[in-house]
């Protein structure tokens, strides 16, 4: 395995990168005896891509996996290719339409995961995070994505506040998302559709100082319950409906 490789556990994770040409595959490692009947087509698949699997006991899995569920597969792979913020200002150049999801310090990999399967099931185009403070691509945040860490780009830059001043100049729209806001989600988001970026602040920070500053408006999504707080990838999940549902951008 190279320094940059990783282990990638899970039947959905391990299909999803094996059709992912842009991931490079160096081990597929298999349950000996194990009977999952998709465990078959995780072979069918890495026998397109010429990758042989190793056969191993569960102990051997269980030990890798540091004891998680891994229902029989892992998958040992390089990273993948991701395309730089230049490169993703180059497509918006060229669009009327687009979503982009910006994260302002995501420091859970099971909430990055969680928020990349969101991102991916609403047709956002890039998920857009600082290099710091932020949960990496890991194992765990590609099997809490299920799947979805290898269908969407996920780019990284070094101030999130500069990037979305840039984002800015190139006609997006950026709406950042906190609770304490008086402006209701629903009435921000009249008018608006083309380009658009949605923030979402960390876990028990919420958006920064600097990044609440930069956002054209910041919404608030209406509650009635006596809980005062949702979970980030839910409170996304949400705002991107909403946002399809206007617009279908």
């Amino acid at each position: 395995m190279t320094a940059e490789a990783e282990l990638i556990f899970g039947i959905n994770p391990v299909l999803a990168v094996l059709a992912d040409r842009a991931r490079p595959v160096e081990t597929l490692l298999l349950q000996q005896g194990g009977r999952n009947p998709r465990l078959r087509e995780v072979e069918r698949l890495a026998g397109e891509r010429a990758v042989r699997p190793r056969f191993v006991e569960r102990m051997v899995l269980d030990r890798l996996c540091l004891g998680a569920v891994h229902q029989g597969v892992a998958l040992r792979v390089g990273v993948r290719v991701q395309p730089s913020w230049e490169m993703l200002l180059e497509r918006l150049a060229g669009m009327e339409e687009a979503v982009l999801l910006l994260l302002d310090g995501i420091e859970d990999p099971r909430n990055l995961g969680a928020i990349l399967r969101v991102a991916e099931a609403f047709g956002v185009m890039a998920v857009v995070l600082p290099r710091d403070r932020s949960a990496p691509l890991s194992s765990v945040a590609v099997k809490a994505s299920a799947g979805a860490a290898e269908q969407i780009d996920t780019v990284r830059v070094t101030n999130l506040a500069r990037a979305i001043q840039e984002l800015q100049l190139y006609g997006v729209r950026v709406f950042g998302l906190d609770g304490e806001s008086p402006v209701r989600l629903d009435d921000g988001l009249k008018g608006w559709h083309g380009l658009v970026a949605l923030v979402l602040g960390g876990e028990g920070k919420g958006l920064r100082r600097l990044t609440r500053e930069r956002c054209d408006a910041v919404l608030a999504i209406p509650m009635v319950g006596a809980v005062g707080s949702l979970n980030v990838a839910t409170a996304g999940a949400i705002a991107l409906y909403e946002l399809r549902r206007r617009h279908g951008c």
